[in-house]
């Protein structure tokens, strides 16, 4: 009984530990150095409160024609494919970091914009995208009147 419990227990132990390094593993492998998950395009994103708001876009190797952007209430998706490059059958990667095929990014909106006023640019694999706030969200000073 003694050699059941002592090994059993070990056992458990092991397998414990073995969860934990692949759940380590995983969780890198989605991660990059600062701790965020991996999402592409990397993108910035700052408001203008009185104006609006930009977002820029990496999209290194991407046919701007091929891109497709829409805007849906207060979120914009960003769509499209990068094409994988024509390779020998004999190349061997010793280490592949770029994704290749379609992709989609959302993202939620701080204020609605008048989407019909959105405006994109694209040039030397950076998407620049400015949304202009809704003239109806835009903050408005209110003016107090006195009856004295």
């Amino acid at each position: 009984m003694e050699f059941r419990k002592r090994y059993s227990s070990s056992l458990w132990e092991e397998m414990d530990k073995l969860q934990r390094e692949m759940n380590r593993m995983f969780d890198s492998a989605y991660t990059n150095r600062s701790g965020t998950v991996f999402d592409f395009p990397a993108i910035n994103v700052w408001t203008k409160p009185e104006s609006g708001q930009v977002i820029i876009a990496e999209l290194p190797g991407i046919n701007p024609d091929e891109l497709d952007i829409k805007v849906i209430g207060e979120s914009i998706t960003i769509s499209g494919s990068r094409n994988s490059p024509e390779e020998s059958e004999d190349l061997k990667y010793h280490r592949q970091e770029r994704g290749y095929g379609r992709f989609t990014r959302s993202i939620q909106l701080p204020f609605p914009v008048e989407s019909e006023r959105v405006e994109a640019n694209y040039e030397k694999g950076i998407l620049k995208i400015w949304l202009p706030r809704a003239e109806a969200d835009k903050p408005r000073k209110i003016v107090v009147k006195s009856n004295s």
